[in-house]
């Protein structure tokens, strides 16, 4: 989200919230909006038929609880509602969104707001983003400003709910209160969000202290000019990692929908530094190692050719893996089936054969094969097993859906490219004692291989080259090495849907995360960030690229 401060020449609002006073209103009517946490702290609003969706499956599961005696149920595969969300999973004990493919994990949860306000209406407040798409603001926000635009306020400030932003309601723009700069806000009509018959506390907009409000901090998403510049070069500009919210309800089943790659979106560099040299990383089996100069800058590179072919370029050259035999490798099939227990792909009954018998096909492995995956113990259904795999990379590994172990070597669907890399003495915030690490990432546009979405079809490759820091310490530098394991996996983009811009068939990020930006940590993207190195540490470890990699 970006900024707002009052522009426009019409009197102002007053500074606090619109309308009544805040807090639960008594509506008769409510309606509930299911929300995810981004990796800023941000609650992010699933669209009114996501929502829909996940009080329907939660509905049929009480019903079919009080006849049967059975649980409430487990699990939510958000593809039945929306094609794009085909890797989602929602964990309903844990209040928790899986990300199957990459293992990611955010935080999710339920709000209820009173039936008469822009959530029961279906009205969404969007601000636009760096690359013109728009981005919707927190629920909690739309219903702050729907009911500010409706009293007739010609503007407003967001500072009672977190953000340090004014909205001009007669501009239709918001502003940054610090940094002055100015974006584009729009009101549009969208699908309602569900009734609901739940009995707690209808939540207006405003953050009280009540237990449905204390967990939202309301940092915002602040957002700066010139995003991933050293020094605030114009045309720069990013994105905010959400998942694609489109489509409509297909099926009002629970099950999962095995999937081709999903997407993150992208995010535009621009800036030049003059380092001299840079160690370049190509996905071509060659790697260029860096010598330092005594300046401090990495002086010219050198190639070094491996005596033999990479694991990756082995893996890319061999025929796919057949899949029941990977299948076999790593799940050890069981005598009897567990009585109770469900399988979280398809989400039928273990002791039942699996949901996808009718479109799956296996010569070597039965409908009601159960099998546990050897290290973690876990139980699927081997068939919902072979699909899962047969939509995905079919590159020799197997990621559990429930605990995320990975089974062999993780590899992705990153287009060829180029990774280049190079140091220089100036320091990043937060870390005075030492110099910079500049990454460097080359892709251009071409043609979707076998393991895309979108085989044969032509991909885009907006915003490249890509330019991303480290500080150059310790750890910093052990990052970068995994980094590189990553590059070489093929991990760090893909090709798929742009979740900002809506376009499709072009590169996107893919959950691993990066700091485009050197300083003015506003947007998340940059400098200071005390728990960055930790974190990326971290989702690099969720791929199956660890310590252990360093070497082979």
């Amino acid at each position: 989200m970006a900024a707002a401060q009052g522009a426009g020449s019409g009197s102002a609002g007053p500074p606090g919230p619109p309308g009544s006073a805040p807090g639960h209103g008594s509506s008769s009517t409510a309606v509930a909006v299911w929300e995810w946490q981004d990796e800023f702290g941000r609650w992010r609003p699933y669209r009114g038929n996501v929502c829909s969706y996940i009080e329907q499956v939660i509905q049929a599961s009480q019903q079919k609880g009080r006849r049967s005696g059975s649980g409430l149920v487990s699990s939510i595969p958000l593809g039945h509602a929306d094609p794009a969300l085909a890797p989602y999973v929602i964990d309903i004990p844990s209040l928790t969104q899986f990300r199957q493919d990459t293992g990611t994990m955010r935080a999710v949860r339920r709000h209820v707001f009173p039936g008469d306000s822009a959530a029961g209406q279906g009205i969404v407040w969007e601000w636009q983003n760096d690359e013109g798409g728009w981005s919707p603001y927190e629920m909690n926000v739309c219903v702050f400003l729907e009911q500010a635009h409706a009293t007739n306020h010609q503007r407003v400030d967001l500072g009672p709910l977190g953000y340090n932003y004014e909205v001009d309601f007669v501009a239709l723009v918001q502003t940054n209160k610090t940094t002055r700069f100015r974006r584009s806000v729009q009101r549009r009509l969208d699908a309602p969000y569900p009734v609901t018959t739940s009995t707690t506390p209808l939540h207006t907009g405003v953050g009280c202290s009540c237990q449905q409000c204390w967990p939202n901090s309301g940092t915002g998403p602040i957002t700066t000019r010139y995003r991933h510049s050293v020094t605030n070069f114009p045309n720069s500009s990013t994105t905010h990692q959400v998942p694609g919210r489109t489509a409509s309800v297909s099926s009002s089943n629970v099950g999962f929908v095995p999937y081709n790659k999903p997407a993150l979106t992208g995010a535009r560099s621009t800036p030049r530094l003059n380092a001299q040299n840079t160690l370049v990383l190509a996905q071509t089996g060659s790697l260029s190692a860096a010598l330092a100069a005594p300046n401090g800058v990495s002086a010219q590179s050198l190639p070094v050719k491996m005596p033999k072919p990479s694991r990756l370029n082995q893996a890319l050259a061999a025929t796919p893996t057949e899949p029941e035999s990977v299948v076999k490798k790593y799940l050890e099939e069981l005598k009897s089936a567990p009585a109770d227990e469900d399988c979280m792909i398809c989400m039928e009954k273990l002791s039942s054969p699996s949901g996808y018998s009718d479109s799956c096909q296996s010569s070597t492995i039965r409908p009601e094969a159960v099998g546990h995956l050897r290290n973690c113990q876990h139980s699927f259904h081997m068939l919902c097993m072979l699909a899962m795999y047969s939509n995905g990379n079919k590159d020799g590994s197997l990621q559990c859906p429930s605990c995320k172990t990975i089974y062999g070597e993780k590899t992705g669907t990153q287009p060829k490219g180029k990774m280049e890399i190079s140091t220089f003495p100036q320091s990043l915030p937060g870390h005075k004692d030492c110099g910079t690490i500049r990454i460097v990432y080359h892709i251009s546009r071409g043609i979707q291989g076998p393991e895309h979405p979108n085989p044969g079809m032509p991909y885009t490759a907006r915003g490249f080259p890509r330019y991303c820091y480290l500080p150059d310490n310790e750890k910093g530098r052990k990052v970068l090495e995994l980094l590189k394991v990553a590059w070489r996996r093929r991990l760090i983009f893909t090709v798929g849907t742009s979740n900002t811009t809506g376009e499709s068939n072009t590169v996107v990020w893919n959950e691993i995360h990066h700091k485009t930006e050197m300083d003015s940590n506003l947007s998340g993207h940059g400098y200071p960030d005390p728990n960055y190195l930790d974190n990326v540490l971290a989702e690099l470890a969720a791929q199956g690229v660890t310590e252990d990699c360093l070497g082979q």
